[in-house]
């Protein structure tokens, strides 16, 4: 059995008297790279914070890297890489400024030596005397990634760290991080992209604090159970209402220029489609589940832990 990277049961951190984690286990092998996906406010990011010794919990048990999250969370901070969803680097500062200065915060012995790989590894050496603040997205994406891999950290923790940068240098990122797990690092990364979490080796789903899946991308499909059908065709749109608010209907979703419309009963989605299928102006073809209608139909069935969402204090996602 592959040895665990991360170990925790029964997490849980409470804010003003809820849950924003709610006892949630999570398990994840050395070299393995875990997406961790929900929606804004799920708890992602309090878990990660919790996992590196940023946030003590309330409850719960268990280990990073061997070490105890509890006992032992300034020994858990020096073998880990957290890149946070804002860039948190000093934006007067350049690029080996910067690293310079993480690399005095780990008190890194050959610091020189550290920067200088850093700047290598991530392809930022002819970038080094740039100011941070002049970087675009993908660029500052990189030097933020250098910075957490300037210590030679076993195991990464990145919370969305794709947001808002263009595709190329998204593609270009999930290279480097898939060359880090064929080295034995461990990467447990929140995204709301669907193509990246089709990258992940396996997926952990949290909403409300709560873990609704895990698996890989086949098992969290196959065990949905989820029936699909797409509707295409001029008034489409007007039936989204409807079918949303049938009985047995778990989601209705745009994609492209079709609509899938997603449920476990097949009979109750055949009486919620019957309509438009009487009327005969929409074609009609029962699909493939995809990941996207699996957490959308999730999302739809479990229950909010803040009803009113102003109330989460701001980064529990």
């Amino acid at each position: 059995m592959t040895e665990l990277a991360i170990d925790v049961r029964g997490l849980t951190k409470n804010y003003g008297g809820r849950a924003v984690v709610d006892h949630i286990d999570l398990q994840v092998g050395t070299g393995r790279i875990c997406g961790f996906l929900g929606p804004n406010g799920s708890g992602k990011t309090t878990t990660i914070r919790m996992l590196c010794g940023l946030l003590t919990p309330d409850a719960g048990t268990g280990q990073c890297l061997g070490r105890d999250i509890i006992h032992e969370a300034d020994a858990i901070k020096r073998q880990v890489g957290y890149m946070t969803q804002k860039f948190g680097l000093y934006e007067d500062l350049s690029i080996r400024e910067n690293l310079d200065f993480v690399a005095r915060l780990f008190e890194l012995p050959e610091r020189h030596t550290a920067v200088d790989q850093a700047l290598e590894r991530l392809g930022l050496s002819a970038r080094q005397k740039q100011l941070a603040g002049n970087l675009s997205g993908g660029w500052k994406q990189r030097l933020a990634l250098a910075a957490c891999l300037i210590h030679q950290p076993r195991l990464l923790l990145l919370d969305e760290p794709t947001a808002g940068v263009d595709p190329k240098a998204r593609r270009d990122f999930w290279d480097q991080i898939h060359e880090l797990a064929a080295q034995g690092i461990t990467v447990l990364v929140s995204t709301h992209y669907m193509d990246e979490a089709e990258r992940c080796h396996e997926l952990v789903y949290i909403a409300y604090g709560k873990i609704l899946a895990r698996g890989s991308e086949r098992e969290i499909i196959d065990r949905s159970q989820l029936k699909v059908w797409a509707l295409e065709g001029e008034g489409v749109q007007a039936w989204l209402a409807p079918l949303k608010a049938a009985p047995g209907v778990l989601s209705v979703a745009a994609f492209g220029n079709a609509v899938h419309v997603a449920g476990q009963d097949a009979e109750l989605l055949d009486r919620a489609l019957a309509p438009l299928r009487q009327q005969g102006v929409l074609r009609m073809t029962e699909a493939p589940a995809n990941l996207e209608d699996v957490f959308i139909s999730l999302i739809a069935r479990a229950q909010d832990n803040f009803v009113d969402a102003a109330e989460a204090p701001e980064g529990t996602g």
